[in-house]
């Protein structure tokens, strides 16, 4: 599996993307190794390189906030860590769901929708090197689409069941990754509360 070649197919082509990861066999190591722990990093590093070295610009004032170093590498790693968990959290949640809503049960399955289909946020979170622009990581929106597209395919879900299905992991998604996002910004901008 080529990264890049990868994450183009999911975000231009979804559809046949799916189509193709359903088929194709995989660890969840070689998926962690070669997909996950790679374009995870993107945030992390995309944050402390914008609030530790770039700043934060305060608004109405000629004040630059730059987060200290140390603490922002403190918050990368722990919001890191934390994405991975979440990866792998948020794929146990969709195997154990899949009967509930007709789907079959298969961990690995569970694993590639939740890590391809978390590449578009993964990648938007690349906008946060100049704070100014991190609004634009809303651009990763779009992995709740990748989502939609890919939950039924992979985990062979009955189409009368599978808007139910992705509504409910969303949701899960949604709580998980803002979770992991407000603990990794406390420790990062904890000098700024």
């Amino acid at each position: 599996m080529n990264l890049v070649e990868r994450a183009k197919r999911i975000l231009l082509t979804p559809r046949t993307e799916w189509a193709v990861i359903d088929a194709e066999p995989t660890t969840a190591g070689e998926l962690y190794s070669q997909y996950i722990i790679p374009l995870a990093a993107i945030g992390p590093i995309a944050r402390v390189i914008g609030f530790a070295l770039i700043g934060v610009h305060i608004p109405f004032s000629a004040v630059t906030y730059r987060t200290p170093i140390g603490r922002a590498i403190m918050g990368a790693v722990v919001t890191y860590i934390l994405a991975l968990i979440g990866v792998f959290i948020l794929a146990m949640i969709i195997d154990m769901l899949a009967p509930t809503f007709g789907g079959t049960t298969n961990r690995v399955q569970a694993l590639k929708v939740s890590a391809y289909s978390h590449t578009a946020a993964w990648l938007a979170a690349v906008f946060a090197i100049i704070p100014g622009l991190a609004i634009l990581g809303i651009l990763g929106l779009y992995s709740l689409y990748l989502l939609y597209l890919g939950l039924p395919v992979l985990m062979k879900a009955p189409q009368d069941k599978a808007g139910a299905y992705t509504v409910v992991v969303i949701l899960v998604a949604i709580v998980l990754f803002f979770i992991i996002g407000v603990v990794g910004s406390r420790v990062m901008m904890g000098g700024m509360y």
